[in-house]
This record gives structure tokens, sequence and C-alpha cells, in this order.
């Protein structure tokens, strides 16, 4: 691989496995959507475990359950697909390149479809791990304590959220995935392409971390329920 093919990568990697704590500081300088959705997600655990009737607390976690599903199906379909490419033999990797991927030789072009599948794979794994934890918060909302319980309400609400919160993180960093893999796709068409999608993709999901109108909207939303 070329100097320029070494340098893209490297800005993948630093894009991709940084965006995590890059997201962190910027959430404790001035609040991130993912860190906003926290505080409200706290909230509704608060209030779903001071409820007598808790049915639409569980159709939305099975709603949610529902989408994390369907990315995670979505996600092994994507990965078949381009593990059949990567390892269909040398006939399916020239059929594949002869449809506008760059001229590189076979092994270079074996990696550039590998980082596909990882990205998609990391994905993957983040779906299955959400769906897990999403259950479990599904369990805990039925055996929340009745309200004239003497069970502390508060601590097990705050207990739910704690389960929540990364049930949903995870499933945010599995649909980020997706946004990777199709940064990691550009580089089938050359170094400097995938250095575009990279910074594209990243530019694109701070934008809706911090000025979109769902961030704002959801900020102005955690201001009223803090008061």
């Amino acid at each position: 691989m070329s100097w320029i093919d070494w340098a893209a990568l490297a800005l993948f990697f630093i894009c991709w496995l940084g965006y995590g704590p890059i997201l962190s500081f910027i959430g404790k300088k001035g609040g991130s959507l993912n860190d906003d959705m926290t505080h409200v997600r706290a909230v509704w655990m608060r209030s779903m475990a001071h409820r007598e009737i808790r049915l639409v607390d569980s159709q939305l976690m099975g709603h949610s359950i529902n989408s994390a599903s369907f990315f995670a199906s979505t996600n092994l379909l994507l990965i078949a697909a381009v593990g059949g490419i990567l390892f269909g033999g040398e006939s399916a990797l020239q059929g594949f390149a002869a449809v506008g991927a760059e001229t590189v030789p076979m092994k270079i072009l074996e990696a550039k479809l590998a980082l596909v599948i990882v990205c998609l794979t990391r994905g993957f794994l983040d779906f299955i791990w959400a769906l897990r934890q999403m259950n479990y918060t599904l369990a805990l909302i039925g055996s929340a304590p009745e309200v004239h319980s003497s069970t502390d309400r508060r601590a097990f609400s705050a207990a739910a959220g704690q389960l929540l919160n990364p049930a949903l993180s995870a499933f945010s960093q599995g649909v980020r995935g997706y946004y990777f893999a199709l940064a990691a796709a550009a580089w089938l068409f050359g170094p400097l392409w995938l250095a575009l999608g990279v910074a594209s993709a990243f530019g694109l999901l701070i934008y809706r971390q911090e000025a979109s109108p769902a961030a704002r909207a959801i900020r102005n939303a955690r201001r009223l329920l803090e008061h």
C-alpha cells in the first residue's frame, strides 16, 4: 500500500475508535444528544417505578427490542454478502473489482473488504449486546414494585436506568457502525475516497449529536425535566 493508503487508514481508526472518547469530552463541556438522552431515560425509569400500570413502558421497550432485532438481522445479511465476495475465490474478487473499484493487487482488495466486515461485525456484536440488556431491562420493568410496596422505588428506578442506558448506548454504537462501514467501503475506490468518507461520517455524526434539530429538542426537554 502507498503512504496515502496508510495515512487514510490511520485517519479512519482515529475517528472510528476515538469517536466515543471525543463524544464523552464534548458531553462534559456542553452536553451531547447521547448525554442528554442518558438523563431523559433516567427520568423515564423513575416515572415507570411510580406508575401503577406499566403497559406503556413495556410497549416502548418492545419497540426498541424490535428495532435492534431488525438492525442486527440486516447487519448479519450484509456481513454474509461481503463475506461471500471476500471468501468466494479469485473469480468473485475479480468480478467485484470490475464494477469500478480501484485496480489493486488481490491482497489489498481483500484487506479493504475485510475492513468493511470488521466494522459490520463490531456493529453486529453491539446490537446483540443491546438486545440482551434490553431484555434484562424488560424483566426489571415487569418486576417493578407496586405503588403500595415498601420497596425503595427511587433506588429501583436508578438500577433500571443503569441497565437501560448502556443497552441503548450499545444500540447507538451498532448504528454508528453503518456509518464507518460505508466509509470503509469508500476505500475500494482509493485512499482519498476513504479519507473523505471517514471525515464525512465523523462530521455528520458530530453534527447530529451537537447541532441537529433533534439534539436541540432533546437538550430543551432535558432542561425542562431537570427543573
